[in-house]
């Protein structure tokens, strides 16, 4: 089976054979980390992700299994100019490119963890283009699934395996009507340049072993449990405009750990577990305690006040359903836990950390209804939390958990 499923095999896809030339090629030999493992950056990840294990502080510290990627990457420098850097990665999207995949969007990542990386350590890694899947069309468009593995070694020591794949994909061609159809690989799209995004994952399992995900949206997020979820802005704010006709929101993933989250949502209520064993709250939802490590949990119900603790504007690419720009807010809310949702009632520029918001939930059509934050009616300016819908026919982009508790 090749990466993104399917049995391998060219179907008459002249381009496949060129793109598999590409497997077992190099990307970067002997690449070295920009620093050793230290303690500010498991203190910044470990505060980012709402993580208090007392085994991620001290002079004897270890590092987040999940920073395993963290050491190896460029920052804003890039990778331009780093040693071991081969020209692997850019000869095969040039040739995708002039194919017509002229976008990107990460799908999924798997880690193997073999020893833990402490304090001091310093990093070294391999990486090479793994496998290259057949043609595969979804509902972005028609490309490749591009699997990369990395051997990350510490002092020289294999400490762990990170694979991470993406689908470099031709846009499919929607008609004024909001249809789709396939945009045709090898055939140029017109002028364009791959779109460098990049989707991490919160968790990840040792020895993981898990198939493809399917491709995670331009319009989505993964959330810290690592399933994708669909953000955005639930008006477009500002513009008025009607739904696209033929488009529909995606659907929140439920699955065994968050379903007491949606069920609340089902009853306009904003639920937050709580440890029994300690109190700790904790957002998004997850089956132990992060503080303590206690599998058992109750519930708490959000007031519905908060502030934008930060922000990103979303400006392309384009996805069905959602209508750009629009407002993707971090909102803290009043119990101390973060999560991603909608900043609506207000133009996407004006939006600003430190905003109050107000808590209430929007009825998209039959099956869907999300909770979303107003701006401008914190504690200041009223609100009702489980009010009534907004009767809006306006298009609404989904805004569901994500984010890190705190």
């Amino acid at each position: 089976m090749s990466a993104g499923g399917g049995e391998r095999g060219d179907g008459g896809d002249e381009l496949l054979p060129k793109l598999r030339e590409f497997e077992g090629r190099a990307a970067t030999v002997g690449g070295v980390g920009r620093d050793p493992v230290n303690a500010p950056m498991i203190r910044h990840w470990c505060e980012a992700m709402g993580d208090a294990h007392p085994g991620y502080r001290g002079p004897d510290a270890v590092a987040p299994p999940t920073m395993l990627q963290a050491w190896t990457m460029g920052g804003l420098a890039g990778h331009a100019g780093r040693p071991g850097r081969s020209d692997t990665n850019d000869e095969l999207f040039a040739l995708l490119d002039g194919a017509g995949c002229t976008s990107v969007v990460a799908t999924d990542c798997e880690q193997e963890y073999l020893r833990p990386l402490r304090l001091g350590d310093e990093i070294t890694f391999d990486s090479m283009i793994e496998s290259v899947s057949e043609r595969k069309t979804t509902k972005l468009g028609t490309g490749y699934f591009i699997t990369t593995r990395m051997d990350v070694r510490a002092g020289g020591e294999l400490a762990g395996t990170h694979r991470f794949r993406i689908l470099k994909y031709a846009p499919a061609r929607r008609n004024p009507r909001g249809d789709e159809g396939s945009a045709g690989v090898g055939a140029a799209t017109g002028a364009g340049r791959t779109t460098d995004t990049a989707i991490t994952a919160g968790t990840a399992t040792a020895a993981s072993t898990a198939a493809p995900a399917a491709p995670v949206g331009p319009a989505e997020t993964v959330g810290a449990t690592g399933f994708a979820v669909p953000v955005g802005s639930a008006e477009p704010i500002g513009t008025g405009a009607a739904p696209r006709p033929g488009s529909s929101r995606p659907r929140p993933v439920v699955n065994r750990d968050n379903a007491g989250f949606w069920e609340g949502v089902g009853h306009r209520r904003l639920l937050i577990q709580r440890c029994t064993g300690c109190g700790t709250l904790r957002f998004p939802w997850l089956p132990g305690c992060n503080a303590c490590g206690g599998p058992e949990w109750d519930t708490v119900e959000a007031s519905g006040e908060g502030t934008v603790y930060s922000y990103v504007v979303m400006h392309h690419p384009s996805f069905p359903a959602f209508d750009p720009p629009y407002a993707v807010g971090l909102i803290e809310l009043a119990e101390g836990v973060r999560m991603v949702s909608n900043v609506v009632g207000v133009p996407h520029d004006h939006v600003r950390v430190g905003m109050p918001v107000r808590l209430e939930f929007r009825q998209y059509d039959e099956e869907l209804l999300l909770p979303v934050f107003r701006a401008g009616a914190g504690r200041e300016g009223g609100g009702t939390a489980g009010g009534p819908a907004t009767s809006s026919a306006t298009p609404g982009a989904v805004g569901v958990p994500s984010g890190g508790g705190s």
